[in-house]
């Protein structure tokens, strides 16, 4: 390592690791106005998205259940649900397997 990277390091460690001297002045323990301009405006922010959450919510149906749902069951006749079925007989038998290209 070179002497003045060593020199940089040591000198940086000791200083974060100085102790502050007697905390105890005349503004230790006091924040600026500042903060709490800016804790106040965080506080109004907060009341006003909940305030327009609450409208939004109540906005909502009771419940998203269709009024009529003989409209989405009759939509809905014929839909297969996933389920895999045998072929039926009068269905041809296809194979999956690849057939040589006949050339002419």
């Amino acid at each position: 390592m070179n002497a003045l990277s060593a020199e940089v390091i040591l000198g940086t460690t000791q200083f974060l690791a100085q102790t502050p001297s007697n905390p105890s002045g005349p503004e230790f323990g006091k924040s600026s106005p500042v903060g709490l301009v800016v804790i106040l405006a965080l506080l109004i922010g907060v009341i006003l998205l909940v305030r327009s959450m609450n409208r939004q919510l109540k906005k909502l149906p009771e419940t998203f259940e269709p009024d009529h749902p003989e409209l989405d069951q009759q939509a809905d006749e014929g839909t297969d649900r996933g389920a895999i079925t045998a072929p039926s007989p009068a269905e041809p038998n296809v194979s999956t397997e690849k057939k040589p290209k006949q050339e002419s």
